[in-house]
Order: C-alpha cells, then sequence, then structure tokens
C-alpha cells in the first residue's frame, strides 16, 4: 500500500474509533474511487465518505468535531443534488469529501426505492465502515436499479443546440467589448458544457446506451469521439482577446460536427439556419464589423429556428 493510501486508511479508521462513540451516526459508508474496482483509487483520489445521522446539523453548522479524525488545515460546505457536504484538506493533503445524509432521507430513498442515479453509485462500489442498524447489509443489491441513460427527447436535444448557438455569440459579443472574464468563461465554461453533454449524447448513440460516459467529464479521453479529444488542446482560450475568437472558432467547429452527427443518429431535426446565422454573427464581431448592418440575405434569414 503507498503512502497516500496508507494516510486515508488511518483517518479512515480514526473516524470510525470516534464515530462509534457517536449515538446519532448510525451509518458511514465510502464511495467513489476508493471503494471502486473499475478506475480506482490512485495518490491523486480524494476520499468520498458518507455520513448518515438523525441530525446533520452539528456536522454543518460547526467544524470542531473533524479535529477528532485528524489535523485540518481548510474546510468549507458544498451543496450536491440534496445533501449538504463539509470538504475538509486534511495534513498531509489528504481530501476528504463528508456527505451529510439525514436519517429519515435513507429510509424513505430505502423504501421508495434507489433511482438509477444512486443505483449507479452502488454498481461502482460501497464500502460500509459502520452499520449500527443493519441499514445496508448488502449494498450491492440497490445496483439492479441502476439502467442505462435514454437518449434525449428531441426538444431536449434542440434545447442544447439552441443554447449552444446563442451562446456562441452572446460570447463573440462581450469579447467583442471587451470584456474578456466573461467571454472566455463563457467560452470555456459554458460552451464546453453543452458541448460535453453532447458527447455523451453521440457517444451512447454510436457505442450504445450502456457506453460509460461516467459523470460531468469525468473519464473523457476514454470515451469521447478520439477526433474530438485530438482537438480539444485547441478549444481552450489563454486570456487573450485574439485567442478567445481562436478557441471559440475551434469550439464552434466541433459542437456543430458531433451535434450534427448526433441529430443525424437520432432522427432529429437541426437548426441550420440558426447555427450559419449564429457563425455568421460570431465572424462579423471577431473582423469589428459595424454592429446592426445587415448579415445575410432574406433568402437565407427564412431558415430559421427547429421548433
Amino acid at each position: 500500500m503507498d503512502l497516500v493510501s496508507q494516510g486515508y486508511e488511518t483517518l479512515i479508521h480514526k473516524f470510525v474509533e470516534w464515530a462509534q462513540k457517536q449515538e446519532d451516526i448510525r451509518l458511514a459508508f465510502v464511495l467513489g474511487s476508493r471503494a471502486r474496482t473499475d478506475h480506482p483509487a490512485d495518490v491523486w483520489s480524494d476520499l468520498d465518505l458518507a455520513i448518515v445521522t438523525r441530525d446533520i446539523r452539528p456536522y454543518i453548522e460547526r467544524a470542531d468535531w473533524i479535529h477528532n479524525i485528524g489535523k485540518a488545515w481548510l474546510t468549507f460546505l458544498e451543496t450536491t443534488n440534496d445533501t449538504m457536504e463539509r470538504r475538509v484538506l486534511f495534513d498531509g493533503g489528504l481530501d476528504v469529501d463528508f456527505a451529510m445524509i439525514p436519517l429519515e432521507m435513507l429510509h424513505s430513498m430505502l423504501q421508495q426505492g434507489v433511482d438509477s442515479g444512486i443505483a449507479d453509485i452502488f454498481r461502482r462500489g460501497v464500502r460500509v465502515l459502520l452499520d449500527k442498524d443493519n441499514l445496508l447489509p448488502d449494498p450491492g443489491k440497490y445496483a439492479s436499479a441502476w439502467k442505462p441513460p435514454d437518449p434525449p427527447v428531441e426538444a431536449e436535444f434542440l434545447q442544447v443546440v439552441n443554447d449552444f448557438w446563442y451562446h456562441a455569440v452572446w460570447t463573440a459579443k462581450h469579447v467583442r467589448r471587451g470584456e474578456l472574464w466573461w467571454g472566455k468563461s463563457c467560452c470555456d465554461d459554458k460552451l464546453k458544457s453543452l458541448l460535453r453533454q453532447v458527447l455523451e449524447w453521440h457517444a451512447h448513440a454510436t457505442m450504445g446506451p450502456g457506453h460509460d460516459t461516467w459523470l460531468r467529464g469525468r473519464f473523457l479521453e476514454e470515451w469521447a469521439d478520439p477526433l474530438v479529444i485530438a482537438q480539444l488542446s485547441g478549444a481552450f482560450a489563454h486570456y487573450d482577446q485574439a485567442d478567445v475568437w481562436r478557441a471559440l472558432a475551434v469550439t464552434m467547429d466541433l459542437f456543430r460536427k458531433v451535434s450534427l452527427e448526433t441529430a443525424k443518429l437520432l432522427g432529429y431535426s437541426y437548426p441550420t439556419g440558426g447555427a450559419d446565422y449564429a457563425e455568421e454573427l460570431v465572424s462579423r464581431l471577431s473582423q469589428g464589423f459595424n454592429w446592426g448592418q445587415p448579415l445575410i440575405s432574406q433568402s437565407q434569414s427564412d431558415n430559421g429556428v427547429a421548433l
């Protein structure tokens, strides 16, 4: 076992020792990479630890309990889905994410049945650390509720496509104005998020719905279209106006290619006229044209939004 893993195991041991004495804590388990066999933890992985308790407030409102587990340098709160998480940076650079789950929420989930998202967590691996009430005697049984994601309906697909082309123009306007922070942020965050969504749909459409696209771009280099991956290095910008224009153009080219292919695979319409119009606007904005002058002919503009 490497030194980093030894450090996390020491934290886990101290946590269990402390949690056993806390009457309100009924269950605790490890999830994520340190409980997975597929893409297991390496030296860069953090520790994801779920705490099921009768009352999450003492662990959210205060942070003094952390020192029972190890020397902490930083801590803050984060909201993820329906849970509150306390994230902690311990000595040695060991980072732990404590997800606080109310006991009644767990009871409700187990009674009503877990959804596919929760089942996905269980199917990847869960390591129970303590279970005072035998709440999770067999975590693996909940994995069966997982099912491959359904393809987007056409309206959902068009929502993402139109959102992308709208914000491509939005990005260009702010870059033209000289607002590099906003323009670069939209190019490298908002537009990339929409590109990532289409890459997921494209991967499922080409490789099958069970093709694993993980969560929010995890391991994207393994599951996405290799031709797109090869061009991604040019799709992100330096904090420089000319480079944002260049990265925006690359991002639009990649998105058009992948989204058009996905539309064909799914048998969906595509707002080609709108995409062409947006690209023309971005091109003219990058060249410093006089805002408000006519862009395309009336016959071209008739091909508008796909509704």
